[in-house]
């Protein structure tokens, strides 16, 4: 796989759910910067059928990097997906893999995330690898107080239960498993399709129907972000040092964004007017905020189904849904500062630019319509 000595004292990675949004972006991190001497991408689906635009093509088919299929919620799956064979130990695992479809049952999303991310790290933990990087969740509180790695938590998304769950698990293994914890807030960035995205394509709906944007309680509600780029420099850099073994990291920008800050970017990537529905109304929503949810999404479905029809997107995996818990008075709230004092955000704060970007990449492969950011 390499031939020079610089590449032999590079190590290996592997990186599990690696055709997915974080990590793909960890891929192309890691062969752009050339720091590594091979990366093993492990996902259930291959690289032709993920919607990788042309850029991150490229960079999967450079010849350091193989693909493995594998379903990381089968053990044996699991071993085989992270066995070396006579090649050099892995030097990296990142555990980018897990469940994040929207309205799924509570069993899947066990399975999915918490026996999935168990049965990583009692492979890791047999095998002695050197580090294995679990990308966690950031939402472990729900104060508007910025939320440190320390206090305690109290997960609100069935995703961040599991996750938490997981990162007991990980304990347990100690000392034969030696693990880092990532906890990122909303990431966003090229290839997303789940985090911000959905709110992009609640503007261009909004566009398409010209119709005011209205969202629930008030513009002050926490959503702290983080580019896909600086998780990407985190899982790298942590999961080489010494002094982040064994510990959590939150991963976060300085923006400190609000529903507010947000939906301004996205108001003004349309040029459409928005509006709150205001804390009195929304606590009359939140006694049944699973209808709330379930007819906000037939309303946004419906709309995306016209949006596709009318500018010919035949197989866009985008979709505007919402969790019924992603519609709750809830803060994202968490503090960096762990992190930021050894390695700051490259990227401080979502922008129009940045944004207009992750549109403009799906764009360029027919899987959203240009003419709405025209």
């Amino acid at each position: 796989m390499c031939d020079s000595a610089g590449d032999i004292l590079k190590p290996r990675v592997a990186v599990l759910g690696g055709c997915g949004f974080i990590g793909r972006n960890l891929v192309d991190y890691l062969i752009t910067n050339d720091l590594v001497s091979g990366v093993r991408v492990v996902d259930k689906t291959p690289p032709q059928l993920a919607f990788l635009n042309p850029a991150h093509t490229k960079v999967f088919e450079d010849p350091r990097v193989e693909y493995k299929s594998a379903n990381l919620i089968n053990p044996t799956s699991c071993a085989a997906a992270l066995d070396t064979g006579t090649a050099e130990p892995w030097g990296l695992v990142v555990n980018c893999a897990g469940e994040t479809r929207v309205g799924q049952s509570e069993a899947v999303y066990s399975e999915g995330i918490y026996t999935l991310s168990c049965n990583v790290a009692r492979e890791c933990a047999k095998q002695k690898i050197a580090r294995l990087v679990e990308i966690s969740s950031g939402y472990m509180s729900s104060k508007d107080k910025p939320h440190k790695e320390t206090d305690p938590v109290n997960p609100w998304t069935i995703e961040a239960i599991m996750k938490a769950k997981v990162e007991q698990e990980l304990k347990k293994l100690e000392p034969e498993l030696n693990y880092t914890i990532l906890r990122p807030a909303i990431v966003y960035g090229i290839g997303d399709r789940r985090s911000l995205t959905p709110r992009l394509l609640y503007g261009a709906i909004y566009k398409h129907l010209g119709e005011t944007m209205k969202l629930l309680w008030t513009s002050e509600l926490r959503m702290h972000t983080v580019h896909v780029r600086d998780v990407c420099r985190a899982a790298w850099t942590l999961g080489r040092s010494p002094a982040a073994a064994r510990r959590v990291y939150n991963l976060v920008d300085t923006a400190d964004s609000t529903q507010g800050s947000l939906a301004d970017i996205v108001a003004d990537i349309f040029k459409i007017n928005h509006d709150y529905y205001g804390t009195a109304i929304s606590t009359l929503a939140k006694t049944d905020i699973a209808s709330v949810a379930e007819e906000a999404n037939d309303k946004h479905l419906t709309a995306w189904a016209d949006i596709c029809r009318q500018y010919g997107l035949q197989h866009t995996p985008l979709e505007p849904s919402a969790a019924a818990d992603s519609l709750s008075n809830r803060h994202l709230c968490l503090d960096g500062s762990r992190l930021h004092e050894i390695l700051p955000p490259t990227v401080p704060a979502p922008t129009v630019h940045l944004l207009r970007q992750v549109l403009e990449d799906y764009a360029s492969m027919n899987l959203f319509p240009n003419e709405l950011l025209l």
